[in-house]
Formats: C-alpha cells, structure tokens, sequence
C-alpha cells in the first residue's frame, strides 16, 4: 500500500478572475449561453494577454462588429477562423487549446455539442504546461446545455434608463454554488464592476 503523504501533490488549476468571487478555471471548458453571450467572452478576452482565437461557421450570418469590439478589447488581438464544415468548428478548437498558442479560444456554435467532444477539448486544453494552461469558451444559443463542461454562464443585457447593466447568471459550477450578479462597464476595456443589491437571488422570480 503506498504511503499517499510521499505522493506528490496535485498543483492548484490556476484560474482567470473576472470578478469578485467569479473565476474561469484554465485547462478547461466553460459554456456561456443568453443574448449577450458573445459580449461576455469578448469581456473575458479582454482580461487577458495575448492573441484570442475566435472560431465561428463560415455560414454564419451573425459577426463580430469591428466597431463595437473597442469597448471590450483591441480588436488587433483577435483572430477569426470560419471553418467551412460544422465537425471542423470544434477540431479547430481543439487544435488550438493542444498546441496552446493562445491564451484563450472561442467557438461561436449554433447548438451546444455532444459530450464526446467536450471531453475532447477538456483534454486538449490540459495538454500545457498548468502555467501555460489555455482557456476554452463555447457559446451556445438560448439556455446551453452543453454536457461536461466545467461551468455554464448565462449573461444577458438588463439596462435600465441611463445606465447599461448585464446580468451574470453562474448556473453551474464543478466547485461553486449558483449565483447571481449584475455588472457594469466603467470605462472602455475596463474589467466588469458588480452593482450592489441589484440582482436577484438565484433560483428567485425574475
């Protein structure tokens, strides 16, 4: 029987904070899900450093405007791949978080994928270093559902006269309970800013 205190220990999965009490973990796959999900992952990427590979269908109708990327990040740190066949939207993903040249990579889907590929991109995304661990986003239309992934973020616009806010809705989480924020924009590119007493409890009416 081996003595499990010689054993070496696990390193801590490092983890990109976003907000208080709100962090990604790195080597992993999230899913974000709602209207404003692409506004979020933008927000995300903007908190990091270096190039952000951007993968959506070569059919999609619906693009990132170069315009309304600068409140967010430079729009020069993005990268944008448009496969032509939907299998090669998630292969590309998973290429990118293997060779781990950036930082963080996002693939903009029509429909949340299978579990298989999930686990695909988990592993691929562990393939670095845990310092050089990349991050993994999968945004999916309405509520998501994407199995596997380490956690599933619905965000969505609830502005009000005079001010923009969003809501920030954590909806799973392998190591946190649900929870709820509303967050603001400060300035240009700045990280998000939780409004106090503004958002609801989780699971509450709206």
């Amino acid at each position: 029987m081996p003595n499990l205190s010689l054993l070496p220990r696990t390193p801590d999965r490092a983890t990109l904070p976003f907000l208080p009490q709100a962090a990604l973990a790195r080597g992993r796959v999230h899913e974000i899900c709602g209207p404003a999900r692409r506004s979020l992952a933008l927000w995300i990427a903007g908190q990091t450093q270096g190039p952000v590979i951007w993968i959506h269908a070569a059919w999609q109708t619906e693009r990132l405007n170069p315009d309304g990327l600068h409140r967010f990040i430079d729009p020069a740190r993005l990268l944008c791949i448009s496969p032509d066949r939907p299998q090669d939207i998630l292969w590309t993903m998973e290429e990118v978080l293997r060779c781990g040249c950036a930082p963080l990579a996002v693939a903009d889907l029509g429909a949340p994928p299978a579990l298989t590929p999930v686990r695909r991109l988990h592993l691929a995304a562990g393939t670095p270093e845990p310092a050089a661990a990349p991050l993994g986003l999968l945004l999916c239309p309405g509520d998501g559902g994407a199995p596997g992934v380490e956690s599933r973020w619905h965000f969505a616009p609830v502005h009000a006269p005079g001010r923009q806010l969003w809501r920030l809705d954590r909806r799973r989480a392998r190591t946190e309970p649900p929870r709820v924020w509303d967050i603001a924009q400060t300035r240009p590119r700045g990280a998000p800013v939780v409004v106090p007493g503004s958002a609801p409890a989780p699971g509450s009416a709206p």
